[in-house]
């Protein structure tokens, strides 16, 4: 969604070249930056320092990845499938360390093992398969060191009925199998409003999938706006009014371990 682009795609074309990155890092994000971001670098926090090396799975333009060093104090390493992204990351993300790109599911220049954790936001929903979900899980065991954690941010598809700050979720009324194509609108910075093509994969679906790629102790939680207090940039839960946010939390926080 606002975070990795991996295999994202604009309404009429893929999130790729030099415009399409730069569309992509329009994105407000609010929602996310409120219930999103701030509860993965919490789960981070509790189990990685300052020497440690965190790696951004999908990070795209890199302004997560930045905001995670700056917070977090870890050594970030961005990785993504668009060359174009991970340029744009390199001129806008300063607190990053390094980049790589992901070729044919298998990040370039990292070896086995080398990372003391991975999150992976909003990724799953560029992915139409089970298959491809499967392999992107595959490949981040494969980066994390035995026990690292792994933190995972993703959009709840049943919530399509409310109207988020700065999200849309779905079509109102519609319900999506697993993998299905699903429309979903963000908010431009410029007040306008992008619509993308993602995949429904139900939140439920998710632990299954991690224990079979070999995750364990997998945890959920949807973060409230009422949590966020505590953790989100100063004045931006007095920003909006929060209403859908408050109604039905739409995103939700994945955490697993490498078995």
């Amino acid at each position: 969604m606002n975070n990795g682009s991996a295999g994202h795609e604009e309404e009429g074309g893929a999130w790729s070249g030099s415009a399409g990155a730069e569309a992509f890092a329009a994105v407000e994000a609010a929602t996310d930056w409120l219930l999103g971001y701030p509860f993965v670098f919490e789960a981070l926090s509790r189990r990685i320092g300052a020497d440690d090396l965190l790696v951004d799975y999908g990070c795209g333009p890199g302004r997560v990845a930045d905001r995670a060093a700056r917070v977090l104090g870890a050594r970030v390493v961005g990785v993504d499938t668009s060359a174009e992204m991970l340029a744009l990351a390199r001129s806008t993300a300063p607190a990053v360390a390094e980049f790589h790109l992901v070729r044919d599911g298998r990040v370039t220049g990292l070896p086995d093992g080398c990372a003391d954790a991975v999150m992976c936001n909003h990724v799953l929903a560029s992915l139409p398969s089970e298959e491809a979900l499967l392999g992107v899980f595959a490949e981040i065991r494969r980066l994390l060191r035995p026990g690292a954690p792994f933190v995972l941010l993703s959009t709840d598809p049943v919530c399509t009925e409310l109207e988020y700050v700065s999200l849309r979720v779905g079509t109102p009324g519609a319900s999506y199998r697993p993998g299905e194509e699903m429309p979903l609108r963000l908010l431009r910075t410029d007040g306008s409003w992008q619509e993308v093509r993602n995949h429904a994969w139900p939140v439920d679906r998710l632990p299954v999938l991690l224990e079979s790629a070999r995750f364990r102790d997998v945890g959920q939680r949807r973060p409230t706006v009422d949590e966020a207090r505590n953790l989100a940039a100063p004045g931006l839960v007095d920003r909006y009014p929060w209403t859908a946010e408050r109604t039905a939390p739409p995103l939700v926080i994945t955490s697993a371990f490498a078995a």
